[in-house]
Formats: structure tokens, C-alpha cells, sequence
């Protein structure tokens, strides 16, 4: 199975890309930008267990924040996220600019999330 993630060449990165330089910004700060490598991405699509059902229907009979959803929401932005800059480092890119999340239902319980930006090479300002 080929990588869906990797269209263009890969290139080594010029510098670490941490999350520091991973930003929802169209700039970052300190920086400028040398090269835009385009878009990259990160997409995991999840379903809720039975379990997860039942005691998320048991917290809504309660009320308050639904932590079983709420987890498992927080466990698919992380893979999204994670997986979105190993693209970027794939593609040779040192930061992330215009980071969005998207969520889709694709059915009932199973759902899409997807995290994007630009994945660029940048440089400290000089002074």
C-alpha cells in the first residue's frame, strides 16, 4: 500500500520541526519564509465503542462535560496532529503555518478528523 501522505519527493528537513514551530498563524514570529512546500495533513477516522456508548449515555443523564467523548475527541486531534507533522518533516518542512482541525460525520458514530496546514521552511529575522 503506497503512503497517501507522501505525493512529491521526500527531502530532508533543513532544521527540527517541533511544535514550537507549528503555529495557526499565516506567519511566525521571528521567522520569515523561505520556501512553501504546500499543504500537509493528518486524518484518522474513529468510531465509538458500545461501551463507550453506553456510559457516554449514562454522563448525558447527568449532565456536565461528557469525559468519555471528550477523551476520546482529545485522542483523535493528537493522532491528526501528530501524523500532519510527520508529513511535513517527510516533505523536508521545519514549520507549520495555518493549522485548522476539520470534523466530519461520516455516518452515524463514525467520524473524520482532519488537521491541515502549510507546511513551509523558514528562517530566524536577521537582528
Amino acid at each position: 500500500m503506497t503512503d497517501p501522505y507522501n505525493s512529491t519527493s521526500i527531502r530532508p528537513a533543513t532544521a527540527s520541526l517541533t511544535d514550537a514551530m507549528v503555529t495557526t498563524a499565516l506567519e511566525l514570529p521571528g521567522h520569515r519564509i523561505t520556501r512553501n512546500i504546500g499543504l500537509v495533513r493528518g486524518i484518522t477516522v474513529r468510531s465509538r465503542s458500545i461501551i463507550g456508548n453506553f456510559f457516554g449515555g449514562l454522563q448525558t443523564i447527568l449532565g456536565g462535560n461528557i469525559t468519555i467523548y471528550t477523551e476520546l475527541c482529545e485522542q483523535a486531534r493528537q493522532e491528526t496532529y501528530r501524523d500532519m507533522v510527520q508529513h511535513a518533516r517527510l516533505l523536508g518542512a521545519n514549520a507549520i503555518i495555518a493549522v485548522r482541525y476539520d470534523a466530519t460525520e461520516l455516518m452515524s458514530g463514525l467520524t473524520e478528523v482532519l488537521c491541515y496546514g502549510t507546511a513551509v521552511v523558514v528562517e530566524p529575522h536577521n537582528g
